[in-house]
């Protein structure tokens, strides 16, 4: 057997080590490539979602919900209006409800819009049902806005302003670690056409809404399913609740928006993007809850975390 020379085993030892840290650098390299690029799609996210929630008319601009009952009400940020607002002019006019038809008849004087155009008189107003959206009242040279939402078989004014606390004193969002390993391939299940599923909400109210089929997923060697929603915004509408809501996530649960599945049937979510409802942001609100189906023995430690606002004080 012939030996290697000292000098030469000792050249060939430092080029394989020097071969091994090359790779050892490379793969090193490559994963801090791909974390950054994660981190950065990741944030864009982030940021779309913290300018969409604090625009001016955004979720956080809420002041107030109210409930319109059968007959005429007068509404104002006066403590004589029969409805009183939390903003806006002391006497806005008087709304006057029967059955599904909302009259509106403005105070005498006040400055008001209606869809972006001065309103000068009296006028139906559309709510959310309306296949046209809600009607929008303009008020402080259009940093508040008026609209009807419909509930059940409940009315209800709900006013935004952009000088709302919550929108002011906004604090940030934090978020789960989440990571790769939290965008997950999943299997879309069809249910029968015409299947809906009934969701309650935050205010007690229970709805039917479209079930088009369930998503399907594993995770560390199980099984999980989800129930999508179909609200006719062109994605699958992912409700639910899991091991963390209550103990570091909103405890009523979080809602994920996942695309409509491929032809085979393949769908993509991200649970990295899984988000708060309006209610975990203002008491004003009416969020949907997830359907007993919804509620996942698992950590779903990606997405956002609980937000803490301060109540609104009622004078």
């Amino acid at each position: 057997m012939h030996r290697l020379p000292t000098k030469l085993f000792l050249l060939l030892l430092l080029a394989l080590m020097a071969t091994g840290c090359k790779d050892k650098e490379a793969t090193h390299q490559a994963a801090e490539a791909k974390a950054r690029a994660f981190a950065a799609s990741q944030q864009a996210w982030r940021d779309e979602r913290r300018a969409k929630l604090t625009q001016p008319d955004g979720w956080t601009s809420l002041v107030g919900l109210h409930w319109i009952d059968e007959g005429e009400h007068y509404f104002g940020s006066d403590p004589d209006n029969g409805i009183r607002l939390a903003a806006g002019p002391a006497h806005v006019g008087m709304i006057s409800r029967k059955g599904d038809r909302l009259r509106f008849v403005p105070e005498k004087g006040a400055l008001l819009t209606l869809d972006g155009q001065p309103l000068a008189g009296a006028t139906t107003l559309r709510s959310d049902a309306d296949d046209l959206g809600p009607s929008k009242l303009g008020f402080d040279d259009g940093k508040g806005v008026i609209t009807v939402i419909k509930r059940g078989d409940r009315y209800a004014l709900r006013v935004k302003h952009a000088d709302a606390p919550t929108r002011i004193d906004f604090k940030g969002i934090e978020y789960w670690p989440g990571g790769d390993d939290w965008i997950v391939k999943a299997r879309f299940v069809p249910n029968a056409p015409g299947k809906a599923i009934l969701v309650a909400n935050i205010i007690g109210i229970t709805e039917d809404v479209p079930n088009p089929g369930a998503v399907e997923f594993q995770r560390d060697g199980k099984t999980y399913r989800i129930e999508a929603l179909d609200e006719g915004d062109g994605v699958l509408s992912l409700v639910f609740a899991d091991r963390t809501s209550g103990h570091g996530s909103y405890p009523a649960g979080r809602f994920l928006d996942a695309p409509m599945p491929d032809a085979k049937g393949n769908v993509v979510v991200d649970f990295n993007k899984s988000y708060n409802p309006p209610c975990a942001f203002t008491p004003f609100a009416t969020c949907p809850l997830p359907p007993p189906e919804n509620r996942l023995d698992l950590e779903v430690v990606a997405g956002e975390k609980a937000y803490h606002f301060e109540e609104p004080k009622h004078s």
